[in-house]
Formats: structure tokens, sequence, C-alpha cells
């Protein structure tokens, strides 16, 4: 029987060991606290076995290790002790601050809710001299898309196929409802399967801290690591531009739930994978350009996912035949995908998604209030930015099919008045933005598509 958890004794967070099996496509990556029993985690990649040349197995090893130390959060922040050892392979200055950046930033909301400040307090140990740069593998041109259900990466995947570009649609872990996602879009899938350390989920419940990680940060490592065992050359996510905003919190300043999905970390990682894994690796995110309302109208083109696509979070385990099955109408993220998809959508279509009208119910009020940041600050979800909720009410309070429902109607008589006129347009919002990491031949083929 081991020690019981103290997350207050633990002096020291290990990285224990790497190692990856080409026969059975199982990396394994084992961590420790102090001289703890090791936590195991597996990642297993579809495929097997892989026959990996020689500059292809190096670069595979750097995608491992990397992957190793930024799934280490999950660990780390059990007990975020101050000293941080990694064992068996020396990292450079850089990956130390990328690491430290990870951890710091992508803890953020884990640290605000539970009173911790981690800035200065996470180090990672830098030895030795640079790494010399990664050379180009010659990596096959093909995008490795990741999907999550919702539906910004079925705007994304739409996208590619009209520009012509071939892609695997690929998700990690059991969801039944992303996999309903992936198959309906008739592409090739890649499921790959993450298997957390059982003793975890022992800490937990023996008082070990807990709370939000930069889950995209990890599902971004996990999916260059894949690619490089896969010999491709493109790693897509579907991060539109507000992710790069977080919540204002008064006497706290910005806490953003979504770091890792937003720009600062997507031009870090990506440039980190050019330089240390392989030159010829694209690592972004199709949507960067866009606001959250962009990539609504986007999706509203078309009604193929109407039947299929969730972004809710709550309910998201749960996949039955009708539409509110998909959505619990109560959360955040069902508030302002509701919203967002208002103002591009025939009202009858958008009602029967959700299976009930979420803007003619009084008490989802303070959930709208908290979206438009009246009286309160932005959800901690990946929702837009509150400028965008605004601006799709206002756009809505104009249109005699939505102006009597009970929220909009509040908007338009309380709310509005206070706010700027300027401030309350959709068109502007639709403008897409200059900067991201799109390949430039394929942002020329996409720009008018997004902008028409």
């Amino acid at each position: 029987m081991s020690a019981p958890f103290d997350r207050e004794a633990i002096a020291a967070f290990r990285f224990v060991d790497c190692g990856f099996d080409p026969d059975t496509g199982v990396a394994r990556l084992v961590y420790a606290f102090d001289d703890g029993p090791e936590l195991v985690e597996t990642v297993t990649v579809p495929g097997a076995p892989f026959a990996l040349d020689e500059a292809r197995e190096a670069a595979a090893v750097q995608a491992l290790r990397l992957l190793h130390l930024i799934a280490g959060v999950s660990y780390y922040k059990a007990a975020v002790p101050e000293d941080i050892r990694i064992e068996g392979y020396a990292i450079d200055g850089d990956t130390a601050a990328l690491l430290e950046d990870v951890y710091v930033h992508g803890l953020g909301e884990f640290a605000y809710r539970n009173g911790l400040d981690l800035h200065g307090r996470i180090r990672f140990p830098a030895a030795g001299q640079a790494s010399p740069a990664a050379p180009a593998l010659g990596l096959r041109e093909h995008a490795l898309v990741a999907i999550g259900g919702g539906k910004d990466s079925l705007v994304s995947i739409e996208a590619l196929r009209t520009a012509g570009v071939a892609q695997t649609v690929a998700w990690i872990g059991g969801s039944q409802l992303i996999r309903a996602c992936a198959e309906r879009t008739g592409l090739p899938t890649l499921n790959i399967q993450r298997q957390l350390a059982p003793e975890l989920f022992d800490y937990n419940r023996q008082g070990a801290w807990n709370g939000h990680i930069p889950v995209t940060a990890i599902n971004s490592a996990i999916l260059a690591f894949a690619a490089v065992l896969l010999d491709v050359d493109q790693v897509v996510f579907s991060n539109e531009r507000s992710a790069s905003y977080g919540s204002l919190i008064e006497g706290t300043g910005e806490v953003n739930h979504q770091w890792s999905k937003g720009w600062a970390f997507e031009r870090a990682f990506g440039e980190h994978l050019q330089r240390r894994v392989a030159a010829d690796l694209r690592y972004y995110s199709l949507l960067r350009p866009l606001s959250e309302l962009a990539v609504a109208r986007q999706f509203a083109r078309s009604d193929r996912y109407d039947a299929h696509f969730s972004s809710c979070n709550r309910n998201f385990h749960l996949l039955g035949e009708r539409p509110a099955n998909r959505w619990c109408g109560v959360c955040p993220k069902c508030h302002f995908v509701f919203l967002a998809l208002a103002p591009f959508m025939p009202k009858p279509r958008l009602v029967a998604i959700f299976g009930r009208n979420l803007l003619d119910d009084p008490a989802q009020i303070p959930g709208y209030d908290a979206l438009l940041e009246y009286r309160d600050h932005k959800p901690f979800e990946c929702v837009g930015e509150g400028r965008e909720s605004r601006a799709a009410m206002a756009a809505l309070a104009a249109r005699p099919e939505w102006r009597e429902d009970a929220v909009v109607q509040r908007f338009a008589g309380e709310i509005a008045p206070q706010l700027d006129a300027g401030e309350l347009a959709v068109a502007p919002l639709l403008v897409p933005d200059e900067a991201h990491r799109v390949p430039p031949a394929l942002w020329e083929r996409l720009r008018a598509h997004f902008a028409a």
C-alpha cells in the first residue's frame, strides 16, 4: 500500500522517462512525485507497425519528448511543487521557456480558482546547448485535422475540402459524438487513445489540486507526434481569433480559459515544431483569421451536420436521437452557439437543432448577461468575445422574427441604450485578420471562400 497523497508534503515533480514501441504504436509517458510510484500514461496511435527511417525516427524522439513534457501538466497540477526534474534527457532554454508559458498560462484558470499564484513558481531546468535546427523530412502533403464535434472543426474540414487539400480527421479519446461527426465527413479517420495514469484519480480523491488544464496543448503535441509517425506535413486545429481573449476578473486581470487555443500558444508551439522536430511540419489553426461570428456564418451555409454536431460541454457524453439530447440548453456554450448562429440561420432551423428557443426563456437572462459582459465577466468557457455577443444580439433586435423573444427584448430595452451604436455592428467582425500561420498559398485560395 503506497503512502497517502499529501500535496503539501511533495517537494518535486519528476519527468521520469518516455518511450515508443513502433510495433504496437504505444507511447509510454512516465512521471512521479518525489520517490512515489511511477505514473504511467499511454498514447496509442493507430497504424502500427511504423517503419521509420533514421531522420523520421530522430524527429519522432523529439516530438515524443515534447509530448512527455506538455502532457505532464495533467499530473504536475496535483501538487504544483517548485522543484521540476527531467530525467533521461535534457532540454535547452527555448524549450524550457515554451513549457513555462504552457504551464503558467495554461493553468491560469486552475490557479485562479484554487487561489494559487504560479508566476515565478514554475521553472523548467534548462541544461546544455541549444539543439541544432531540425531538418526537413520530405513529409507528404496531407493534413491531420483535429475534430471536436462542434461547428468550428467542421467549418475547417469543409474549407480544406473546397481547397482540395487531402486530409484525415483525427480525435483523441472515445467520444461517440465526435466519432459520428467524423464519419459524417466521409473522410479517412484517425482515433488516437490516451490512457491517463489511474493513480491520478486516486490523488484527486485524496485532495490533490484539481481543475482546468490546457488540453489543446496536449492534443496538439499528440497530433504532432502522430504526424511524424504517419508522414504528414500539416496538423490543423480550428481555433478562431476570439480564443486569444480571456475573462477580465476584477482584482486579478485577464484569465484565459482557452489560452492554449490562443494565438500566443499557436505561434510558439508551431515555431518550436519547425525548429526542433521537422522544418516542414506545419502547425496552424485554419480559423485563426476569423471571429466566432464569421465561423458561425460559414457553418450556417450548409445543413449537412445539423443533426450531428454539438458544442455543448455539459452534455457532450450524451448522443441521443433527438437534437435536444446533444444540447443541455443551459450552459455558456449552448447560449453562445445559439446566439452566434441566429443572425445567419432561419429561426425554425436553429430551434430544430437545439430543440427549443433559448432566447425566449427569461431564465436564460443571467447566462446571456455574462456573454454580453453586462454586470458579469465572460464565462470560463470557449465562447466568443463580449462584443460579438452584443453585435449578434443587436442584429436580432432589429429582426421581426426575433425581437419579441424575452432575452432579445430585454437587451433592446435595457442594455442596448447604454452602448455606442458603433459597438453593435456585425459587419466589421466578419473581416478576416492577418495574424495567422495558415500556409500562404492555402490562405490565398481560402480568403475568398471565407469572405464571401
